[in-house]
């Protein structure tokens, strides 16, 4: 299977590109972006700075020890730098303050600027796999779940599955088992199984889940993992089992309309963002195996994409 033919940056897009290949201007973009992402959540009385200490403070050794393997050999693309960390999400400075970015972020998605933006955002994903998914799944995966804020969400909208998060990251992974056990996040302690390994070659059972999810993962792969966590998703559902991805919409309006700086700061913290908007995603869906059942606009800025596997 290949991809879809790579759809050129426009001229804009192509300029910070350029601007981006300068390695002093490419850092001073990293550190506006972030220095801009942490004023608006202490702004809104987000205690980034005071909470990434105290988790950075923390001895993770026994966490860690839970979730690592070893034995993982990371993929080149994941080496990258990423939301301006120059480890990209191999340390404890971009696992410490996942939680916090999160609701910077998405802070303004519906308007008012809130820390409430990214649960809303969430909710409404999980609005469409409500409305489309035609069962109630009992086993499900979430492919990127970072520190597991969509693995909880998606443990509170199916209480009686069972979750299994999936990341590459064994930072985030060890944060995710701390919140499993202490974070609001997680009132009911639910118990999900975090896996460290990578979303195109997890090792779990093949045909075993009934729904698989990838929340905010697919805008952070070049297309050639993008194809492949596709074909891996379709090896681990049952026959009728579902697929559900939620992310940035390339054809959002706000994103062909943004300002060259704003794209500089917003480009220089992700590598991939090309080859995201230049990937049909619902054509590759279907060529994995797949039925596309649904893409809708989530928020003026992100979509989901529901399918069920043939």
């Amino acid at each position: 299977m290949t991809a879809t033919a790579f759809v050129k940056p426009g001229p804009a897009s192509r300029l910070v590109n350029g601007l981006l290949s300068i390695k002093p201007l490419a850092n001073f973009a990293r550190s506006r972006a972030r220095k801009m992402m942490i004023e608006r959540a202490e702004s809104m009385g987000i205690p980034w700075r005071k909470t990434a200490a105290e988790l950075q403070s923390r001895d993770w050794s026994a966490e860690l020890a839970q979730v690592s393997n070893p034995n993982l050999t990371y993929p080149d693309y994941y080496l990258n730098p990423f939301h301006a960390y120059p480890e990209g999400n191999l340390g404890w400075e971009p696992a410490s303050e996942v939680e916090v970015a999160a609701y910077s972020v998405h802070s303004t998605i519906f308007g008012e600027k809130t820390p409430e933006g990214d649960a809303k955002l969430r909710t409404a994903y999980h609005d469409v796999l409500k409305a489309t998914v035609a069962i109630e799944p009992r086993e499900i995966v979430d492919l990127g779940c970072s520190v597991g804020m969509s693995t909880f969400a998606l443990q509170r909208i199916y209480p009686q599955a069972q979750l299994t998060g999936v990341d590459l990251s064994p930072n985030f992974l060890a944060v995710a088992a701390y919140n499993t056990h202490h974070s609001p996040m997680n009132p009911d302690r639910a118990q999900p199984r975090w896996v460290h390994a990578a979303a195109e070659n997890t090792g779990l059972p093949a045909a075993s889940y009934d729904l698989v999810s990838a929340c905010l993962l697919y805008h952070e792969l070049p297309q050639t993992a993008a194809i492949a966590i596709l074909q891996e998703a379709r090896r681990l559902l049952k026959p009728g089992g579902y697929l559900g991805i939620m992310d940035m919409n390339p054809k959002s309006q706000i994103y062909a309309q943004m300002p060259p700086y704003i794209l500089t700061l917003l480009k220089s913290t992700e590598p991939f963002l090309d080859q995201y908007f230049a990937l049909d995603l619902g054509k590759v869906i279907e060529q994995a195996g797949f039925e596309l059942i649904t893409i809708q606009s989530t928020t003026v800025r992100h979509r989901a994409l529901v399918a069920r596997a043939h």
